[in-house]
C-alpha cells in the first residue's frame, strides 16, 4: 500500500501530439490526498475495510474542503484548456437559435408554447385563447423565478379543466424534492400557501378545486404519500389518500386522457397496481383496478367504456395489449386486443377517436403502427435510416385524425411532424435549426454495424462521423452507453456533438445489453445475475471497433452517466488496457455499501433491478463488479469523474471515494479528476447554457488528450 500512496504525488506531463508524445511541458502539481479512515463493513462473514466511508459526512466541513481541492486540483491541471472551453462553449451556444419556441399544441381551448429568449438560461411557459394570432398570457417566466438562485427547476406545470388555476413544482436544491404552489391565472396572483416534498407533480379533479399531489419520504426520497388539497383550506388539513409502504414502491397520481378517471399507480421494477376514481367524486373512494401480483406489469388507458391495458400478463414478455370494460378490471375480464409476439416490443399506445396508434420496438429499432378502429386496413409509417429516434409527441385531443410525432437521427435534427392518419400527408412542423451556415447533414455517414459479445450475442451500435473518415484505426473514438433500467438508447441529434465530429471523432452508442433495445430479454439479460453482461457488451463493443480499425487503444474514449458510470468504473478494472480516456458522469459506483444502506434514495426500489445484497448471492455477485472494491493496482486510462453535492440519484461520495482510492492505487501518471459542482445535483447545472459550460468542459478533456487544441 505505501508504494501506491507515492502515486498521489504525480508529476503530469503534458503532450503537444498524444499519437507522438512530443513533451513541451513539464508541471508538476500534487493532487489532494483524502485521509485514510478505515471503516470495517461485514456482512455475511465477509469483512470490506472502507478507507474513505467518511466522506458521507455530507455536514462535515472536512469533506467539503477535500472536494474543494479536488475541484482546485482539477481546475489548475486544466488551466492550459481554459481558453479552449470558453471558444468551445461559444462554438457551441452559437449553433442554437437562442431565441426559440416549441411547437404549439391545442389542449382545452388554449395553445400551448414554450420559448426562449436570446442571451437567458430558462424557458418561458405562455399561451394563447383560441388562436395562434390571440394575445400572448405569460404562466411563468422562469428566468424571472430563477433570479439570485445558483439552480432553478420548474416542474410538473398542470392546468386545471376551467383554465383558471396552474399548479407548479419548484426545486432550487437540486434534489428533486420541488414545492408546489397554485398561481390563479386570471389575477395573476400566486396563492400563499406551499406544499413542501413533492415530486413537483399534481393533477386536478374534475371540481377545479381539488388538488391531488404525491409526497416523499423525508430520508429516502421515495414517492410513497397521495395527498389531496382542496383550494382555501389550510395545508396542514390535507387528506392522506394512499400510502404505499412497500419500500420496494414507488406511488404517483394522473388524469386519463378522457378526463373521466384519477389514477393512482405503484410500481416497482417487476409488479404494477393501480387504483381509479371518477375525477368528478374527488372525495370518493379509490378503487383497486387490478391488484399487484409479483411479475405482473401493466399500465392503462381509457378510452369509451373500456380500459386499454399494455402488459405482460401470460408470459407476454415482450407486453401485449388487452381490453377490459369499465365496470369490470380484474385481469380475469382482460382479453387480447393485440397479441404478444417474440420478435417486437410494445412499448406504448396513443388513443384517437377513430385510431389506435402503437409504439413498437423490433430489431432495435422505433417503430410507429395506425390501426384505424373501423377495421381499415393498419399500416406503419415508413423510416428509411438505422440510426434514427421516432416516437409520439402531444396528443392531447382525441377527436382529431392528426398524429403528432417526433423524428431525428445521428445526422438529422430533430422534427415535429403532424401526420394526418386518414391521408396520410405529413407535415414539418418544425426542425431544429444549427445556426452558423456551415452544418449540412449530408457531410456526415450515418451507420449500424454489428459486435459480436463473448457468448455469441450480435450488439447493435450507431455511429456518425465525417464523410470521408478513413478506417485506418487513427481516428478519436466516443463510444457511449447506458446499459440499465431497460432504457433504450436510441440514436439522437446534437449539435453539440459536432464540435466533436468536425475535429475528426467518431461518435457512437453501444446498445448493451440492461437497456430494452432489441426487446424485454435484452434488459432481463443485462441484470441481477445477468449484469455482467452488460459490462462484457460494452468492452466486446470496444474491442469490435479496434478490430475494425475504426480507432485504436490510443484513441478510443468511453463515456456514461450514473448506472453509465457504473458501467464506466467496471470497464476500467476489467479492460484499462482500451481505452485511452474515460469520462464517468455522476457515476454509480459503490454498489454493494449503497444497496445495503436503505436509507439512501432509491435503494429499496433497486432490488429488482441490481438485486438485495442482504442475500448472499446477491451480495457476493455485486462484489465482483462493483468498481468501488475492485480498484487494483494496474495502469487506469485518464479519468473525469464528475458529480453534483446535492445529487439525490448517486450520493456525490461515491466518486469522491472512488476517485480517492484510484489515486491510491493506480500505477501510471494518467490524468484523473474530479469535478464536484456544489450547487447541483444528478441532472448537472440548471439553465440551458450552464450546462453546455459542462460539455465544453467535458470536451476539452477529451480534444486535450488528442492534442487537439482549437
Amino acid at each position: 500500500m505505501k508504494k501506491h500512496l507515492l502515486m498521489c504525488c504525480v508529476c503530469v506531463t503534458f503532450a503537444a501530439n498524444a499519437q507522438t508524445s512530443k513533451t513541451i511541458m513539464t508541471k508538476t502539481i500534487t493532487a489532494p490526498v483524502a485521509p485514510v479512515k478505515p471503516k470495517e463493513l461485514i456482512m455475511h462473514g465477509d469483512t470490506r475495510t472502507d478507507n474513505y466511508y467518511w466522506l458521507n459526512e455530507r455536514e462535515n466541513p472536512e469533506v467539503i474542503d477535500y472536494l474543494n481541492k479536488e475541484n482546485a486540483y482539477y481546475k489548475e491541471m486544466t488551466a492550459h484548456t481554459k481558453q479552449f472551453q470558453d471558444e468551445l462553449f461559444l462554438e457551441m451556444k452559437a449553433r442554437i437559435k437562442e431565441d426559440d419556441s416549441s411547437v404549439p399544441y391545442l389542449y382545452n381551448g388554449y395553445y400551448y408554447i414554450t420559448r426562449f429568449e436570446k442571451g437567458k438560461d430558462y424557458p418561458i411557459y405562455a399561451r394563447k385563447k383560441g388562436s395562434l394570432d390571440a394575445q400572448e398570457e405569460i404562466l411563468f417566466d422562469c428566468n424571472e423565478m430563477a433570479k439570485g438562485h445558483s439552480y432553478f427547476s420548474l416542474n410538473g406545470l398542470n392546468i386545471s379543466e376551467d383554465n383558471k388555476w396552474a399548479a407548479f413544482g419548484v426545486d432550487l436544491v437540486s434534489r428533486r424534492q420541488y414545492v408546489i404552489q397554485v398561481k390563479n391565472l386570471e389575477t395573476g396572483e400566486i396563492l400563499p400557501f406551499k406544499i413542501e416534498n413533492t415530486t413537483g407533480g399534481s393533477t386536478w379533479a374534475g371540481d377545479n378545486k381539488t388538488l391531488f399531489y404525491t409526497r416523499k419520504d423525508e430520508v429516502t426520497l421515495r414517492s410513497d404519500k397521495i395527498y389531496k388539497h382542496k383550494l382555501g383550506e389550510d395545508v396542514s388539513t390535507d387528506a392522506l389518500v394512499y400510502h404505499e409502504k412497500d419500500d420496494t414502491f414507488d406511488t404517483y397520481i394522473y388524469k386519463s386522457k378522457s378526463k373521466k378517471f384519477l389514477i393512482i399507480g405503484s410500481s416497482s421494477t417487476l409488479t404494477s397496481e393501480y387504483r381509479i376514481l371518477d375525477a368528478k367524486k374527488p372525495d370518493g373512494r379509490f378503487k383497486i383496478f387490478q391488484k399487484r401480483t409479483r411479475g405482473l406489469e401493466y399500465s392503462i388507458s381509457h378510452y369509451g367504456d373500456k380500459f386499454y391495458i399494455v402488459t405482460n400478463k401470460d408470459k407476454a414478455t415482450n407486453f401485449k395489449l388487452m381490453t377490459t370494460p369499465e365496470s369490470a378490471t380484474a385481469k380475469e375480464n382482460w382479453t387480447d386486443l393485440i397479441a404478444h409476439r417474440a420478435d417486437v416490443l410494445l412499448e406504448d399506445i396513443d388513443i384517437f377517436k377513430d385510431y389506435l396508434v402503437i409504439s413498437e420496438r423490433s430489431n432495435g429499432l422505433n417503430k410507429i403502427r395506425i390501426r384505424p378502429w373501423d377495421g381499415a386496413e393498419e399500416y406503419y409509417l415508413p423510416f428509411d435510416s438505422e440510426t434514427y429516434t421516432a416516437e409520439t409527441s402531444i396528443n392531447p385531443d382525441f377527436d382529431t385524425q392528426i398524429l403528432r410525432y417526433s423524428y431525428q437521427s445521428l445526422a438529422t435534427p430533430s422534427s415535429v411532424i403532424d401526420f394526418d392518419m386518414k391521408t396520410r400527408q405529413k407535415t414539418v412542423l418544425k426542425e431544429q435549426e444549427v445556426l452558423g451556415g456551415s452544418f449540412d447533414k449530408n457531410n456526415y455517414t450515418e451507420q449500424r454495424i454489428w459486435a459480436t459479445a463473448q457468448d455469441g450475442t450480435l450488439v447493435p451500435i450507431s455511429m456518425v462521423y465525417r464523410k470521408g473518415t478513413k478506417q485506418d484505426g487513427s481516428n478519436p473514438f466516443l463510444l457511449y452507453a447506458y446499459g440499465s433500467y431497460g432504457a433504450s438508447m436510441d440514436a439522437y441529434f446534437s449539435s453539440i456533438r459536432l464540435s466533436l465530429l468536425d475535429r475528426g471523432f467518431i461518435f457512437a452508442i453501444a446498445h448493451i445489453r440492461g437497456g430494452e433495445d432489441l426487446g424485454r430479454e435484452w434488459y432481463d439479460n443485462g441484470k441481477l445475475l445477468k449484469k455482467k453482461n452488460t459490462f462484457t457488451d460494452f468492452i466486446d463493443c470496444s474491442k469490435f471497433v479496434i478490430d475494425q480499425k475504426y480507432t485504436s487503444p490510443e484513441h478510443l474514449y468511453a463515456e456514461g452517466g450514473s448506472a453509465g458510470g457504473l458501467l464506466m468504473g467496471a470497464i476500467v478494472n476489467m479492460a484499462p488496457q482500451l481505452y485511452h480516456g474515460i469520462i464517468a458522469q455522476v457515476p454509480f459506483v459503490d454498489v454493494v455499501t449503497t444497496m445495503l444502506d436503505d436509507s439512501i434514495p432509491l435503494t429499496t426500489g433497486e432490488y429488482d433491478e441490481w438485486g438485495n445484497p442482504n442475500n448472499k448471492k446477491y451480495y457476493k455477485y455485486m462484489k465482483e463488479y462493483s468498481p468501488y472494491d475492485n480498484v487494483t493496482a494496474q495502469a487506469y486510462p485518464n479519468m473525469l469523474v464528475t458529480t453534483g453535492l446535492h445529487d439525490s440519484q448517486v450520493q456525490y461520495w461515491e466518486p469522491a471515494k472512488w476517485v480517492a482510492k484510484l489515486r491510491v492505487f493506480k500505477t501510471n501518471n494518467n490524468l484523473l479528476f474530479l469535478d464536484t459542482n456544489m450547487d447541483a445535483g444528478h441532472g448537472g447545472a440548471s439553465g440551458r447554457f450552464e450546462a453546455i459550460k459542462e460539455v465544453a468542459k467535458e470536451y476539452s478533456f477529451l480534444l486535450d488528450l488528442e492534442g487537439i487544441k482549437k
